[in-house]
């Protein structure tokens, strides 16, 4: 396979050349211990404080503001957990019914321990039930939990109306932004979300470093325990590499947000319009008018969303049928099924997701190569006529 055209950036990102370059060092010569009293462990601290002010400075916040941790899950947990933890007289937490695995799952497991997980529900275009949330939000909940950005459909959730809504009720609010840091601008100091989750590997670090805002003056109990690390709210020696990273891949995005809603957004648009005009019974899932500038979720009826991916995967073209992390799995996108989007569209739904590195020739590769695709599958499919 000599060609490869990435459109599965909502999965994973590729780390950026500048990033790999700001983290080289921090392997074999700066590689002393942060937390060391002697100068050569004790200079790494000043590269994780800069770090920290970059993505501070990304996101509207304070430094202090930030905890690193492993990734998006588990800054979901520690946020949730937390949560819960200092609320012991609270049962009770809402989320969406389409939330991130990482979330949604969590919530089963919290129904088994004991907890109610209320999920509120969406409508077709994948828009929140508003008057559903504020129904179910009362004096026994203690955290609401709602996505900024959907990582299969790419919609933009009302965060600053939902955490309104839950504080109203003494209730925290949590978001999992891992999709919408670095593509949608933030201003957490004007915001009254209480904690915040996102993801180095989705805005072009590595994977394993991840971090959670917590807002000042919100209390916050440990999900790791261990040394001082992080002012004592994550245990763990610093992952240095993975946090000089995520400072620098922090830099870049916000250098680098302009583009993404213009070159990326046009790339995307133009790719999606393309798609719908050449290949019959076709739909875009999601809301249109309110959706991260990379991402396009369409449905081609009638065929299986996994056929269509191995015969792109052929010609090097990678994409996806829904979250990454839930891969393998034979029933549609729990997204979609809440979105109530038919069976047959669902089954055959590809989520293609961009980024600044996408190129003209790539989309006009897609354009080009999946037509044929969809028209060899309808061929064969006992369900098209």
């Amino acid at each position: 396979m000599s060609k490869i055209v990435y459109a599965d950036n909502n999965a994973t990102t590729q780390t950026d050349p500048e990033v790999l370059e700001a983290m080289e060092p921090f392997f074999c010569e700066l590689y002393g211990n942060p937390s060391s009293i002697h100068t050569f462990g004790g200079q790494v601290a000043g590269h994780i404080r800069k770090a920290r002010e970059s993505l501070a400075s990304l996101l509207g916040c304070e430094p202090t503001e930030i905890i690193f941790t492993s990734c998006g899950t588990e800054s979901d947990n520690s946020g949730i957990m937390s949560a819960l933890y200092l609320n012991p007289e609270r049962r009770k937490i809402v989320i969406s019914k389409v939330e991130h695995p990482a979330v949604k799952n969590l919530g089963s497991e919290l129904v088994r321990r004991g907890y109610k997980v209320e999920e509120i529900p969406v409508d077709g275009k994948g828009r929140l039930d508003m008057d559903k949330l504020k129904q179910e939000v009362n004096a026994e909940t203690a955290v609401v939990s709602v996505m900024w950005a959907n990582n299969e459909t790419g919609n933009i959730y009302p965060v600053r109306e939902v955490a309104q809504i839950a504080h109203q009720h003494g209730a925290l609010f949590h978001t999992d932004a891992v999709q919408a840091v670095g593509k949608i601008p933030m201003n957490l100091a004007k915001e009254s979300i209480d904690m915040l989750s996102l993801s180095g590997h989705k805005l072009h670090a590595p994977k394993g470093i991840g971090a959670l805002y917590v807002k000042r003056g919100v209390r916050f109990r440990p999900y790791i325990i261990g040394g001082h690390q992080e002012r004592s709210r994550r245990g763990g020696t610093e992952n240095v590499t993975g946090i000089v990273a995520l400072g620098k891949a922090a830099e870049l995005a916000e250098k680098n947000m302009k583009l993404e809603n213009t070159k990326v957004k046009a790339l995307r648009d133009r790719l999606e319009k393309e798609l719908v005009s050449a290949v019959p019974k076709t739909r875009v899932n999601g809301d249109t008018e309110s959706r991260l500038p990379n991402t396009s979720n369409i449905s081609f009826e009638f065929i299986e969303g996994e056929a269509i991916l191995l015969l792109m995967n052929q010609l090097g073209i990678c994409a996806s049928s829904g979250s990454a992390c839930t891969t393998g799995s034979l029933e549609p996108s729990h997204v979609l099924r809440a979105m109530g989007v038919p069976y047959t569209a669902a089954h055959g739904s590809i989520r293609f997701s961009l980024s600044r590195f996408n190129t003209e020739d790539e989309i006009d590769y897609i354009i080009k190569s999946l037509p044929p695709i969809i028209e060899r599958l309808r061929q064969i499919s006992p369900y098209w006529k």
